[in-house]
């Protein structure tokens, strides 16, 4: 499974993520939203470059150019309610993806212990085509799991993208053994060390969804 860390790079995505974590910036919600699409745009930019091109004629009013043009049919798929934002960063560029939406929350047993559960999907029929899996944080990686399994009840992918801003390492190697490694790419903007007592990502940016649309 090939992984993808803009962490290990430098470019204006270490901005973004930098305004996310930060304490003093994160408060201003629109600021956060924004910033997790920024993200996502540029996430879509870098990953378009892994697509299938076709060169194909374009008309001009002047004569003809010839364009290679990514010919992936994309369904672009997110776990609700933190990576709506996420989702609308990723559109922004793959305007003509087919849309999925699955919900995936954390149901406790007690103050230490939770369930994942599924209740909802909404998604087109995703056999052969390529699946983005997107979701800001990635703590343990069983929410992408099942969110992934939940998808497999509208088909069998070509190839799969899972996208997150935070990971942890723990979830990446997770998700490497649990989603089929030949055809699965993880992206992430970083990769953070570990999880605290309570599964949050440690330094990770706190609860991403609450930021982003107000405590639940």
């Amino acid at each position: 499974m090939k992984v993808i860390d803009f962490n290990q790079s430098n470019s204006v995505l270490n901005r973004f993520v930098a305004e996310l974590r930060d304490v003093n910036i994160q408060g201003d919600r629109l600021r956060f939203r924004r910033n997790v699409e920024r993200i996502g745009e540029v996430m879509a930019y870098e990953m378009s470059k892994e697509f299938h091109y076709t060169r194909r004629p374009v008309q001009t009013p002047l004569g003809v150019a010839q364009v290679n043009l990514p010919d992936n049919p994309l369904v672009l798929a997110t776990i609700l309610r933190a990576g709506l934002p996420f989702h609308q960063g990723f559109l922004s560029y793959f305007d003509h993806a087919e849309n999925a939406f699955v919900s995936a929350y954390r149901k406790y047993i007690d103050e230490e212990h939770f369930d994942v559960n599924i209740e909802y999907i909404a998604s087109p029929d995703i056999t052969g085509k390529t699946l983005v899996l997107v979701d800001p944080m990635l703590a343990t990686g069983s929410s992408m799991e099942l969110s992934y399994h939940a998808m497999l009840t509208r088909g069998e992918p070509a190839e799969i993208h899972v996208a997150s801003i935070i990971a942890t390492r723990q979830a990446v190697d997770y998700i490497s053994e649990k989603l089929p490694a030949d055809k699965t790419t993880v992206w992430c903007a970083a990769i953070d060390p570990t999880l605290d007592d309570h599964y949050y990502i440690v330094p990770g940016l706190g609860d991403a969804g609450d930021l982003c649309f107000g405590e639940k």
